[in-house]
């Protein structure tokens, strides 16, 4: 069952520390933990059903954009975030640098 994202929203829960979109009778979900200056974009997860059609990117892409707006670093905790941020350049100015 084809997904239109165009007409699906990503919700943000700030109490929950996470961004989620409805579909189909599914939720996927990202979750983060925000501390002072940064917020670390922790696992996604979107539901078999609705898996392969975009639904992690435009979670991904909110949380980021939420990111900027708020004036946020972001630690990429989510291997898919890591690579999300990796192929798309207009994000990564927002990575914080990595504590050594």
């Amino acid at each position: 069952m084809a997904l239109n994202l165009d007409k699906l929203h990503v919700t943000h829960h700030a109490s929950e520390q996470r961004f989620e979109l409805a579909a189909h009778g599914q939720v996927a979900e990202l979750t983060y933990r925000r501390d002072s200056g940064t917020l670390s974009l922790d696992h996604t997860y979107v539901p078999p059903p609705i898996e392969g059609q975009g639904v992690a990117a435009k979670l991904t892409r909110a949380a980021l954009d939420y990111a900027r707006a708020e004036g946020l670093r972001v630690v990429p905790a989510c291997s898919y975030v890591a690579a999300y941020i990796r192929n798309n350049p207009e994000y990564q100015d927002l990575v914080a640098p990595s504590k050594s």
